[in-house]
């Protein structure tokens, strides 16, 4: 069930979405600067374009996933000064940028781990492939788009503009820019405000230097995604994806590089994840709303007064679009938490039911909505309501108000299942706590019984609430106790 459009950044319109090779995709993703650990607002632009890759590879796409890792120091600009990032944080911590790196990339890969992030295809680094990088240097400055100075070189915006539209992906205009730009060391070596660093100068304090043509130094941070990218997709392929704050000037000059090194755009369609906010606000450590995805999976942050799985972040997260901001908080977690239990609890019982020989359920119908919302530009928010629907109905099923056949049923546990674990990335976890937790349970609902039989209401109802905040509901029935 193909169909699928995209909302393409650089259009600011949906697209219906034809590769370039028929059934294959080359997808390009912005990966983590690793001199310190991807804050959950990262943890969500990696947990949308694993969503994006795994509803690509459910239709039937041969997807090349590739996600760099930067390893390399990158120009960034704090307080008014160029700073090497990785370099920074190696003196800070008083060691290596080799050591950063890898202390640092293998907490990454164990938050993947944690939360069931496919691994991309391929996760290259900037370290190495830095001839790559100058080899496009050279052709940027023999297409007459980049010049040196002082054993720096810096792309040409003004050049670029007289045959290209810098700014086309952010809708930036240059000349307006030129209010918000610092004074940045070695601003003077440029021609125009505007132009960016493709290669730096290495500066006597610098930790990572590398030989090129212009002397010492290292990359700029724009050129080793188009370096890597293209290395392993081509000069154009089909999806280039990041956070929404990578938008300008990162994408911006992704797409002027690699117009000036081979005269064409390097992606067809432009994906952007939005922002996370924490209580209402942004994401900050001033703030105090800051915390890492490991935090709130052990339950150590402040924030919040118990730990959540995985799954339940992850769950959490399908329920806001892409696109769309998202505010985390306590409420919403509990809320999610519940909806998490109900999708599983319905599968579950969905696989225990008896078929009819006849029905009034069609599962097409219902399969029919989720291949529907994720084809209208991965939206989960829609295909999870679209589960819920489905679950209603699974529910009357169960309560003898409705009727499935075995052809119905085998097709819409199939598809339920290939939806919330291979899609939404879920496991279902569910059963496996209720089959350890059944004998403590049992135990339990004796001692209420016990309190019941006694009158002990004040107990009966306090053992009813505890269980109620620890996310186990106890149903009294005529002649038995249940719980979920």
């Amino acid at each position: 069930m193909k169909g699928l459009k995209i909302y393409n950044t650089l259009s600011g319109s949906k697209e219906s979405f034809e590769p370039i090779h028929k059934d294959m995709v080359g997808m390009y993703v912005c990966g983590p600067t690793l001199y310190s650990e991807p804050h959950m607002g990262n943890m969500r632009t990696f947990i949308n374009f694993d969503l994006v890759y795994r509803y690509l590879l459910h239709i039937g796409y041969n997807v090349k996933y590739v996600r760099n890792i930067t390893d390399a120091g990158h120009i960034t600009n704090s307080a008014g000064q160029q700073e090497d990032s990785i370099g920074k944080a190696a003196r800070l911590e008083a060691l290596q940028p080799l050591e950063i790196v890898y202390k640092y990339n293998v907490r990454f890969q164990n938050l993947q781990k944690t939360y069931n992030l496919l691994p991309p295809t391929i996760e290259p680094t900037a370290t190495g492939h830095i001839q790559e990088q100058i080899e496009i240097i050279e052709k940027i400055i023999q297409n007459g788009f980049a010049y040196e100075v002082n054993g720096s070189v810096y792309f040409d915006v003004q050049s670029y503009k007289k045959s290209h539209d810098y700014g086309a992906l952010s809708g930036r205009k240059v000349d307006e820019l030129e209010n918000e730009t610092r004074e940045l060391n070695a601003q003077g070596e440029k021609r125009f405000f505007a132009d960016f660093a493709l290669w730096k100068k290495a500066n006597e304090n610098d930790m990572q230097i590398w030989r090129s043509p212009w002397g010492n130094g290292n990359p700029g941070w724009h050129i080793e995604c188009t370096a890597m990218s293209t290395k392993y997709l081509g000069e154009t392929f089909d999806i280039h994806g990041g956070g929404l704050d990578l938008k300008f000037p990162h994408h911006e000059d992704e797409i002027a590089q690699s117009c000036g090194s081979t005269g064409k755009a390097p992606a067809k369609f432009w994906m952007h994840a939005n922002m996370l906010n924490v209580n209402g606000k942004k994401m900050s450590k001033s703030l105090g709303n800051f915390f890492l995805p490991q935090e709130i999976v052990e339950g150590t942050t402040e924030l919040f007064d118990k730990a959540y799985t995985p799954n339940v972040l992850r769950f959490f997260m399908m329920q806001s679009h892409y696109r769309s901001t998202l505010d985390l908080t306590q409420e919403a977690l509990n809320a999610s938490e519940k909806g998490f239990a109900r999708l599983t609890e319905a599968i579950e019982t969905l696989d225990e039911i008896t078929a009819s020989e006849t029905g009034s359920i069609d599962a097409e119908v219902h399969v029919r909505e989720f291949y529907h919302a994720m084809n209208d530009d991965f939206n989960a928010p829609i295909l999870i309501a679209a589960l819920f629907d489905t679950v209603k109905k699974i529910n009357l099923i169960r309560d003898g108000k409705e009727t499935i056949t075995v052809k119905d049923k085998e097709l819409l546990l199939s598809e339920m299942k290939g939806f919330v674990l291979n899609v939404l990335g879920l496991t279902l976890e569910s059963g496996q706590n209720d089959n350890r937790l059944k004998p403590v349970m049992d135990l339990v609902l004796e001692l209420r019984q016990q309190a019941r039989s006694n009158k002990d209401w004040g107990t009966s109802d306090l053992i009813r609430d505890g269980l109620k905040n620890a996310g186990i509901t106890v149903k009294d029935g005529k002649d038995s106790t249940t719980w979920q």
